[in-house]
């Protein structure tokens, strides 16, 4: 006699016995990815420095903070390059000095010659003296891969701070293929320009950095790194200047002719102080008579 309780019974066994067990698997864990490394030199400045409240945006205090801390203090440089970093100085950019100059020139030398898995190197800096610097770099490396000067306008602290994202686009622009043979860089606000031509213009504004002649190389934007234009003057590895040997520059002054200078022997007096100088006159190397 038919059953309907049997034949259900019947086709779940035959359902069940077609089942195969699969004992779970581990966990696989996620492959590591190979990210480029990059160095991270610091030196202090705005970028590093901390106010007594979140709107001291021009009352702060300079190389307040460590490399480290700056850098710790911005995740996302993780998903970008293995970040490696080392404090040079901790100063107000008006304090930087010829020695922090030969300083830089010979470690990235070292660190490039040492070790040929460096992506590139940034250097943190205040931006007030940035330029000189960078321009000092861009003649002294002796190597095509980045190196990337960054700073800030505003201090760690701030309630709009520009430091960090300065910070992820510098090391953005130096693990960027294209980003070599171009010189020494210099990176804020979004922009990228050349060391050659770049010049500070304003004491406050984010979007201070600027090469008023050429206009800048290119922009870091949110998805790309982009290059549109790179300088055909020496530099780097091209350039005939080595400062491997020297522990220090000669001493050059600079006399600006200004209107309504009085008449001095500023030359005499250049020439007490050092025996190399420069007199900055008018143009056409117009001095006044009187």
């Amino acid at each position: 006699m038919y059953s309907p309780f049997r034949s259900v019974v019947v086709g779940a066994a035959v359902w069940l016995a077609g089942l195969v067990y699969v004992a779970p698997s581990a966990a696989q864990p996620a492959p590591a990815i190979d990210l480029p490394v990059v160095w991270v030199l610091a030196t202090g400045g705005t970028i590093s420095g901390k106010g007594a409240t979140s709107t001291s945006l021009s009352e702060y205090k300079s190389g307040a903070l460590l490399g480290e801390e700056i850098v710790g203090a911005v995740p996302e440089l993780k998903q970008v390059a293995t970040v490696k970093v080392e404090q040079v100085a901790n100063v107000g950019s008006p304090d930087i000095t010829i020695a922090h100059w030969l300083t830089l020139a010979n470690r990235i030398n070292a660190i490039f010659q040492s070790d040929p898995k460096v992506a590139g190197i940034v250097i943190t800096h205040g931006t007030n003296t940035l330029e000189e610097t960078a321009y000092f770099l861009n003649l002294t490396v002796k190597h095509e891969r980045p190196v990337v000067l960054v700073g800030a306008m505003r201090p760690a602290s701030a309630i709009s701070a520009d430091g960090p994202l300065n910070l992820l686009n510098a090391v953005r622009t130096a693990v960027s293929p294209d980003a070599r043979g171009k010189g020494v860089l210099v990176v804020l606000n979004d922009e990228i320009n050349s060391a050659r031509d770049v010049t500070k213009t304003n004491t406050y504004r984010v979007e201070t950095f600027r090469s008023p002649e050429l206009g800048l190389l290119g922009y870091v934007d949110a998805d790309v790194v982009s290059f549109y234009r790179a300088s055909l003057k020496r530099h780097t590895a091209r350039s005939e200047f080595d400062v491997s040997k020297l522990t220090e520059l000669p001493q050059v002054d600079i006399v600006y002719i200004v209107c309504a200078a009085e008449h001095r022997d500023h030359a005499g007096t250049c020439r007490q102080r050092c025996p190399r100088h420069r007199v900055r006159r008018d143009g056409r190397r117009r001095a006044p008579k009187q």
